[in-house]
């Protein structure tokens, strides 16, 4: 994520050019707080102002009339970013990511539906800093389906101590978001663990430094080359094995197959020769023949 000040003074560029030339600008836009001072001096509508620009934005496509909309609510954008503050991002960037809110609110809001702006674009704002925050709030995403991000706000608001929760305050965060406990459960250990870099950090002392994934969870098998390798030869083995197969007779096969390949209990010489009508020596010439002819196809 870049600085607030590099942010906003691509954002502040863009402001500038939407500004009405009677709305007092400070000369200065480079910082967010020059920006939240600008953002401020801006006049708030009034209701028959905020009719008048809805109507001519949507019956007749003024972009004046949006430009003024969107400005005139852009401090209620500072006012509603300044509450994720306690999530470790710029405020700057929350900024941003909440002015794209508000102006997808502006394009679908309609006069006629009996409410302010405001009251509308709240939700719009909320959205796309709620998605910047799951985004960036962690290396690794924290949530990823809608059940999971709304418990990951809505469990930080629910926490009523520092530290994990016992088991009373786990059931009531269950019951008022209406999600299984070991789901609150999982969430609290994901909100309460921290990045950490796979690699051992550059310049530490081997000998004192924390253990780092990478010297736990490294790959016990073989290099990739041997496992290609041994996946080759396997499939090589196996191919061998129906061929040699297919050169039996079907009794030779059927009795090699039921005493040597079948899963589970092997069958006796005497299960078969019982089946076959022949004695239990017979079955296994046969099968010491099929063996060794077998053998010789693998050994060609």
């Amino acid at each position: 994520m870049g600085s607030a000040r590099i942010t906003y003074m691509n954002t502040h560029a863009a402001t500038t050019a939407l500004i009405p030339n009677n709305l007092p600008v400070p000369s200065a836009l480079g910082s967010l707080e020059s920006y939240i001072s600008a953002v401020h001096q801006i006049p708030v509508l009034t209701v028959e102002e905020e009719q008048d620009y809805a109507r001519r934005l949507r019956d007749e496509n003024d972009l004046g009339a949006a430009q003024n909309l969107i400005l005139s609510h852009l401090r209620f954008v500072v006012h509603v970013a300044r509450g994720y503050n306690g999530y470790g991002l710029q405020l700057g960037d929350l900024i941003q990511e909440g002015n794209v809110g508000l102006m997808k609110a502006v394009k679908r809001f309609d006069p006629d539906m009996g409410v302010r702006l405001v009251s509308f674009a709240v939700h719009w704002i909320r959205a796309e800093m709620h998605d910047f925050i799951i985004k960036n709030w962690r290396i690794v995403k924290v949530a990823t389906t809608k059940a999971q991000r709304k418990l990951f706000f809505n469990l930080r608001k629910s926490k009523t101590r520092l530290g994990w929760m016992n088991a009373e305050e786990v059931s009531a965060v269950a019951r008022d978001l209406n999600v299984p406990e070991s789901e609150v459960l999982e969430m609290e250990a994901r909100l309460s663990g921290r990045d950490i870099g796979f690699d051992a950090p550059e310049g530490e002392d081997d000998e004192h430094a924390p253990a780092s994934p990478v010297a736990y969870l490294a790959a016990s098998e073989e290099d990739p080359s041997e496992a290609y390798e041994r996946a080759d030869s396997e499939d090589h083995q196996l191919a061998l094995l129906r061929e040699s197969m297919a050169s039996l007779d079907a009794r030779s096969r059927d009795i090699i197959r039921r005493r040597w390949l079948d899963e589970g209990s092997k069958v006796t010489l005497q299960e078969l020769a019982d089946e076959y009508g022949v004695s239990a020596e017979r079955i296994r010439q046969i099968e010491v023949n099929a063996l060794k002819k077998m053998k010789a196809l693998f050994a060609a």
